[in-house]
């Protein structure tokens, strides 16, 4: 046993149904948090017109926010002690559960505005509105992790980038995002078909990993693992977590996307590119939040893993995300949003992520002058959004 295990057992309680009810100590306080939450926006929209409707919009993106994230959580952490209870190696769990565990916000976001889009009452108007959305929000992730995100985690530690990993996951990282605007842009649509070809390729991934996990380092699947401990729960009190943080989890993304699609309604954005807008901003800022407090909490113990956890996610959202929310309603960018999102953020998230590869290729390094260029970026991004609703662009 490694010592990264020994100290997950020294650390570990057990833990059944009466535990994960419970308020008072011992106990893993997520599930009571979960449900403040989920009362909370419950009462915001009962009292959502004697309150100013922009306090409504941005009390509920926050609590939406932070009840999606923590249900993913709480998902994740059940699905892995389900996944132990099949006797299924750490590493193992590490490699495939943990690593989309921290996806599973962008995973949500976009399969639900591809369920709404999906809905035979949706209009033409909502319809591209959301598929905008959805598209947005995964440009926008890839770009927030590896720039303002990366950027962050580097001004507080320095990271080193082992060459055998950025030659694995780091050139995957680009040519799946590659792979993922060759698509959307060829055939005016991303199709069904097309989202389980991404769907299939990052399986595939996956595979490998799995197959080749002891090439890669056992402390960097079991630290992650350690992050979240405490208590090892019973059968019952997993599938619980599973069922509870799934549904708040839809039911999140739901109330998140709402307020995002209001919030720009309120700030007066352009209606046809309103979707990919918000998508890639404020959205993606806020599915994003996991990867960066998985990064930081792992930088001082594994730079393997801090790093790993950005680019990782970076991997899953351009084919698994985009894949499921494909094969639910097929994606296409909107005429609206099409000058925006061709001209601004595809590019611009494509040139960010070959430039942070780069960066990180020249002396397998990323030092903090690095991490501000990186952070400089994405200003400069989001200025350029806010241009073009100016019409101040120069071109």
């Amino acid at each position: 046993m490694s010592d990264a295990q020994e100290i997950v057992e020294l650390n570990t309680k057990r833990a059944g149904v009466v535990e994960l009810l419970s308020i008072r100590a011992p106990s893993d306080k997520s599930l009571a948090i979960i449900m403040t939450l989920f009362i909370l926006m419950l009462l915001l929209q009962a009292l959502q017109n004697t309150i100013g409707e922009i306090v409504i919009i941005f009390t509920m993106l926050i609590i939406s926010t932070a009840l999606l994230i923590l249900s993913a959580d709480f998902f994740v952490v059940g699905a892995k002690c389900i996944a132990r209870r099949f006797g299924i190696a750490e590493v193992i769990i590490g490699l495939t559960i943990v690593s989309i565990g921290t996806s599973l916000p962008e995973i949500m976001v976009t399969g639900t505005a591809a369920m709404k889009a999906n809905t035979s009452s949706a209009t033409a108007a909502e319809l591209n509105t959301l598929s905008d959305l959805a598209i947005g929000n995964i440009y926008g992730s890839v770009l927030v992790q590896i720039s303002l995100i990366l950027g962050i985690v580097v001004l507080y530690k320095p990271l080193e980038v082992r060459p055998s990993w950025l030659g694995r996951d780091g050139l995957l990282m680009v040519l799946a995002l590659l792979l993922f605007s060759l698509l959307l842009l060829t055939g005016n649509e991303l199709t069904r078909l097309e989202g389980a070809f991404l769907s299939l390729f990052y399986i595939l991934y996956l595979v490998y990993l799995v197959k080749n996990r002891n090439k890669i380092r056992a402390e960097e699947g079991e630290l992650v693992e350690s992050l979240r401990g405490g208590f090892a729960w019973t059968t019952a009190a997993a599938t619980i977590m599973v069922i509870v943080g799934l549904t708040m989890a839809i039911y999140a993304s739901e109330h998140l996307i709402d307020s995002v699609l209001r919030l720009g309604e309120s700030l007066n954005l352009d209606q046809g590119a309103m979707g990919a807008i918000m998508g890639t901003s404020v959205s993606a800022v806020g599915t994003s939040l996991p990867e960066l407090t998985v990064a930081l909490l792992c930088v001082r113990k594994s730079q393997g893993v801090a790093i790993g956890a950005l680019i990782g996610s970076n991997i899953t959202d351009p084919l698994l995300s985009v894949g499921i929310a494909a094969m639910i309603h097929p994606l296409a960018i909107s005429q609206g949003a099409y000058f925006v999102t061709t001209a601004i953020i595809m590019p611009m998230t494509i040139l960010g992520i070959i430039t942070c590869t780069l960066l990180m290729w020249t002396d397998f390094k990323f030092n903090r002058t690095e991490g501000v260029m990186m952070i400089i970026y994405y200003l400069i991004f989001l200025t350029a959004l806010i241009l073009d609703q100016l019409g101040k662009l120069p071109f």
